[in-house]
């Protein structure tokens, strides 16, 4: 904000007053310490006139245009400017969310407190308020909550909550990695493995489950939330005693015929769209594989009609467009294998775990690669042909050319780095966590 002392003026009309918006008026600083580049003007009290202002008290008129074009700028355009790139940027969304981040802090401190106080005196009201938040914090994953309760009180660890259920049980119900590592690192974790609700169903049976968890949803493609409910089943399964993976409950269901039941919706799903994903990408491979056999035989150029063999034959960037075709061309085909394949698969459910996605991997790989050799192929051919005469044409067909290339790949590679992470990436617990 730009700062004017406005003092005694005569004789001198603001024709803008709406540029004064943005300025700090200081009525107590004398007349004679006022800068020559300053504003001096004088109120009008009780009807009394200006009077003339002393000699250099009023600006050139230079000097008065460049205050004014600064007041301007920073009234009607930076101010505007720095709202409008803090909302692109989302930078008021970051610091709302930060703020009321802080505040619930500060809640939790007091709720921690005040439970804390009541629970060593006895007179803690209204504990199934307590139980049911704590759940409610485990299902939207809201570990800070979960972490600080424990924290200070470790007896909620043993509490049984909905349908007597312990936090531990609750965390791998809701799918709820980071609560679940925390909770297992404690050294209760060997008495709360063994709990069983009022159902007599275990903690393996909770990984057979499938309730509306917001990690789940967060998984984009019914292969891959089946693959992550197999990764859980086997992890779970890997930390507990044989006896409690053997166990049964209450409808006589041990914790893998319950995972099999709960899940038959969700391996049809996973059936169709892998199904789906690679009907599309078999279309793909197999128009590359169409056009690069017909290039084989149609070379740039054409061929002698004496010898037969073709026009361009010792040119070096001939054998590199021959090279690249024969690369497009086993590519495309070995992509159209696999998809196939994929096709043809059997989709039990330990094929959703490593089979189908490995499978999928390598067949969008080679796609990718026959796709990039493809159209190295399609440049090296313009170049041959036009370089001499047309050389400004080659860069500019070969950008667009590449444009409907580029969308699909672009498209495509997000499902491939989803598949990549979640098959060979680290699992859903910790590496300290040891499998039995």
């Amino acid at each position: 904000m730009i700062v004017l002392n406005l003092s005694d003026c005569h004789g001198l009309k603001i024709r803008w007053p709406f540029l004064l918006k943005g300025i700090r008026i200081d009525p107590s600083a004398p007349a004679n310490s006022i800068a020559t580049d300053t504003l001096n003007i004088v109120n009008i009290e009780n009807g009394q006139p200006n009077q003339v202002p002393p000699v250099g008290s009023v600006p050139r008129p230079a000097v008065l245009f460049r205050q004014l074009v600064s007041v301007t700028v920073c009234n009607y355009l930076l101010v505007p400017a720095k709202s409008i790139v803090s909302k692109l940027l989302g930078i008021k969304q970051l610091y709302d969310m930060k703020k009321i981040h802080k505040q619930s802090e500060e809640l939790l401190s007091c709720m921690c407190k005040e439970i804390s106080e009541s629970s060593q005196t006895g007179q803690l009201k209204n504990v199934g308020v307590v139980y049911d938040a704590i759940s409610r914090a485990v299902k939207n994953g809201i570990s800070e909550f979960v972490f600080k309760i424990v924290e200070m009180d470790p007896s909620f660890l043993g509490n049984r909550y909905r349908n007597s259920r312990n936090i531990l049980m609750l965390a791998v119900l809701y799918r709820q990695s980071k609560i679940f590592n925390h909770i297992y690192g404690l050294d209760e974790k060997n008495a709360l493995t063994s709990y069983g609700d009022r159902n007599d169903d275990n903690m393996l049976h909770m990984a057979g489950m499938i309730e509306d968890s917001t990690m789940l949803n967060q998984i984009s493609g019914a292969a891959l939330q089946m693959q992550r409910e197999l990764q859980w089943f086997k992890q779970v399964a890997g930390i507990l005693n044989p006896k409690i993976i053997e166990s049964i409950n209450r409808d006589g269901l041990t914790p893998q015929e319950l995972f099999a039941k709960n899940h038959e919706n969700m391996i049809e799903k996973g059936e169709k769209w892998m199904k789906d994903t690679a009907s599309s990408c078999t279309v793909v491979g197999a128009l590359i594989v169409t056009i690069m056999f017909s290039v084989a035989f149609m070379v740039p150029g054409g061929n002698d009609q004496t010898t037969g063999f073709p026009i361009f034959l010792k040119k070096r960037l001939f054998m590199f467009f021959i090279i690249f075709d024969a690369l497009s061309l086993s590519s495309s085909s070995t992509s159209v294998l696999m998809f196939l394949e994929i096709l043809t698969s059997r989709y039990a459910e330990e094929d959703f775990l490593e089979s189908l996605p490995r499978k999928m991997i390598i067949g969008l790989l080679v796609l990718f690669f026959s796709i990039a050799t493809m159209m190295i192929a399609f440049s090296i051919a313009l170049l041959i042909m036009v370089r001499d005469q047309y050389s400004w044409m080659v860069i500019p067909i070969i950008c667009l050319a590449c444009v409907p290339v580029t969308i699909f790949i672009s498209i495509q590679s997000r499902l491939l780095f989803k598949m990549i992470k979640s098959t060979y990436f680290p699992g859903i617990f910790n590496r300290k966590i040891e499998l039995r």
